[in-house]
């Protein structure tokens, strides 16, 4: 290098390394020469945030709706007294889970799925399991709905 270089405020390239394309004053001009004015920043990169949330929903439901329904034969031979009851429930809430998995296109799915996570948890009732169950999707659900909030504001 011929010299030191010198960096202005707020930008991280070295002076005259505008991006290409860009004025100096940080617009992107217009096709034509015309300036457009300042393009508004986007929330996420994503093309479509709301499509890519719902997907995170329905994922979380779905991988619930597995776990439950596999769980079943170890809690019966580890943990012992799983009984008609609580063997209904778990299946109920997996069906419950992959029903709504199908439905996250509309608004109040969130919210079921929120109580579909308090609902596990009270099935902790019937066996120990179930509330371990339910505290660990719980803390998944909060986190997607985490995503979702920081996703689409």
């Amino acid at each position: 290098m011929s010299g030191p270089e010198h960096v202005t405020a707020g930008d991280d390239r070295p002076d005259g390394a505008a991006a290409a394309g860009a004025a100096p004053d940080g617009h992107d001009p217009a096709p034509g020469g015309a300036e457009a004015g300042p393009v508004p920043p986007r929330r996420s990169g994503l093309r479509n945030p709301e499509r890519a949330v719902r997907g995170l929903g329905a994922g979380t439901l779905s991988l619930e709706a597995l776990v439950l329904v596999l769980a079943i034969q170890p809690i019966r031979m580890v943990g012992g007294d799983l009984g008609g009851a609580a063997i209904g429930a778990v299946v109920a809430l997996a069906v419950a889970a992959v029903l709504l998995a199908g439905m996250m296109r509309r608004p109040w799915a969130w919210h079921a799925g929120t109580a579909l996570q308090g609902l596990l948890m009270l099935a902790g009732l019937l066996h120990w399991s179930l509330l371990v169950l339910g505290v660990v999707f719980a803390l998944v659900w909060a986190y997607a709905l985490h995503v979702r909030r920081v996703i689409l504001g």
